[in-house]
């Protein structure tokens, strides 16, 4: 994920408090390694939440609640600026916007038809493939292979009341997606300050999504408690966690950084028992801990 510092835009003024001070002090007194633990079970809490909503309103409106919300919040926060911008900026802008909005959008449907750690756990196929792209070790066939058990043991090769092929599909998307989230926020990090890149493509992806967020959502859209519930899931699926990670990779080694966050999948799966109460067979169980494993051994092997 690319993290991006709250503290900065709320520090400025002569004057005024500085909250952005106050939350790194406090951000300071917490290990590093639970700063992660911490965005990564915010990012999961807010998945959970935002499925409670699909009772409510389709995954394609929610979606749409949770990105304007954290685009508009991004916006106060990390305005961007679109002065002297090239085309290739422009370019790499808008294609991480694209991508942000088919990520969500896949991921949220693949939500409504699989538990919260399944969905997760496919999607964490994206950024595994890209580590062991990066790499050239013979080792990382085993990683390979390892998440590939996984999935086929979460395929639903008889009855599932549970796991369904055009989830899978849906999360296969957006974990590819998420493999693309990862460049493209690289080449935005190197031409846009800050979280300015990030805040640009959010309002992209915001505004790419509302046709269909809208008309799926109606009316009900303007209901104030979705529209509080909307902005929860916004910031904890988005700003807290990304301003954790931001501290964290602040006073840890990016290696150890990745391994914490193999975790994810399990984490989401946790989420998904304690707050959806989506218990998942011992075959499911195996086939998230095939993935997390592979996930953790190709990033402690990867060279720094």
């Amino acid at each position: 994920m690319t993290a991006f510092a709250l503290d900065d835009p709320l520090e400025r003024g002569p004057g005024l408090p500085r909250p952005g001070r106050l939350l790194r002090t406090a951000a300071d007194s917490i290990p590093p390694s639970g700063l992660v633990l911490l965005g990564i079970f915010s990012v999961q809490l807010g998945a959970g939440f935002a499925k409670e909503l699909f009772t409510a309103l389709p995954p394609s409106a929610v979606v749409f609640l949770r990105i304007a919300m954290g685009a508009v919040v991004m916006a106060v926060v990390a305005r961007p600026r679109l002065r002297g911008l090239s085309r290739r900026d422009w370019a790499v802008a808008l294609g991480f916007g694209v991508t942000l909005a088919v990520m969500n959008l896949t991921f949220y449907e693949a939500l409504a038809r699989l538990p919260l750690g399944i969905a997760v756990a496919i999607e964490f196929l994206g950024p595994l493939g890209v580590a062991v792209a990066a790499s050239r070790r013979r080792l990382d066939l085993l990683w390979v292979a390892l998440a590939g058990a996984g999935v086929l043991l979460l395929a639903p090769w008889g009855q599932s009341e549970t796991v369904s092929w055009i989830g899978i599909g849906f999360a296969m998307v957006a974990g590819a997606c998420w493999a693309a989230y990862i460049l493209l926020s690289a080449a935005v990090g190197g031409r846009f300050p800050g979280a300015t890149g990030l805040s640009f493509a959010m309002i992209v992806s915001a505004v790419l999504v509302a046709p269909v967020g809208i008309t799926t959502g109606g009316v009900d859209l303007l209901q104030p408690e979705l529209l509080l519930i909307g902005l929860g899931v916004g910031l904890l699926s988005s700003v807290i966690p990304y301003s954790l990670e931001l501290q964290a990779l602040r006073r840890m080694p990016k290696q150890v950084f990745g391994i914490l966050m193999s975790m994810e999948p399990a984490a989401a799966a946790l989420i998904g028992v304690l707050v959806l109460s989506e218990l998942l067979h011992a075959q499911q169980w195996a086939a998230i801990i095939c993935i997390v494993a592979a996930s953790l051994g190709s990033t402690r092997m990867r060279r720094g």
